[in-house]
């Protein structure tokens, strides 16, 4: 079930399938921030155990989804390439507030909606590609990234009130979905 406000519109994957190579050089290059995104939750939060246990999980299976995009690169005689700024992601981490626990709240929500933007976006191509290896990857990332999305909530309940949590994560679904709203359709996971 999709806690999204935004819905992807049709046109998002017919431009993915149009441009299939180029999505995943993006895929590749958004599971590698995936995984160094983890990695920067450790550094700044070392004294946070269940954090730092969680994350360097995250950061080894978002480095698994990256080598397996690489394969997948490969096999078309493909190449990774430079990564860029995600608009959608450079948007969104404005919203984040200033201060201590703020921060940190809205680090953990913001991460678990973007990966369920990934879950939702990812479940749209597997269901729009062929039967073969291909869809069978799309579905099971899916299913990683819906768990991901979980994790970042949980992990949220884990070091706030509830309430706090429910709260902010009604007020940051509503601008990840005017971000949404705002960006073109293209051959990229945002």
């Amino acid at each position: 079930m999709s806690i999204l406000l935004y819905q992807t519109p049709a046109a998002w994957v017919e431009a993915v399938l149009a441009d299939f190579d180029t999505f995943l050089r993006d895929h590749a290059s958004a599971e590698k921030k995936a995984s160094g995104m983890a990695i920067n939750m450790i550094s700044h939060y070392p004294d946070r155990t269940r954090l730092v246990e969680v994350m360097t999980d995250l950061a080894i299976e978002e480095l698994n989804h990256y080598r397996e995009v690489i394969r997948l690169l490969h096999d078309r005689k493909l190449h990774p390439c430079a990564d860029e700024k995600d608009p959608y992601v450079t948007g969104f981490r404005k919203a984040i507030r200033k201060g201590s626990d703020a921060y940190f709240l809205d680090q953990l929500l913001i991460g678990g909606i973007i990966e369920a933007r990934g879950a939702e976006r990812f479940g749209l191509v597997a269901e729009a590609l062929p039967a073969g290896k291909l869809k069978n990857f799309y579905a099971a990332i899916t299913r990683s990234e819906y768990r991901h999305y979980e994790t970042f909530f949980d992990l949220a309940g884990c070091y706030f009130d509830q309430a706090i949590v429910d709260e902010r994560i009604d007020e940051l679904l509503t601008v990840e979905a005017d971000i949404c709203a705002a960006l073109p359709c293209r051959a990229a996971l945002h």
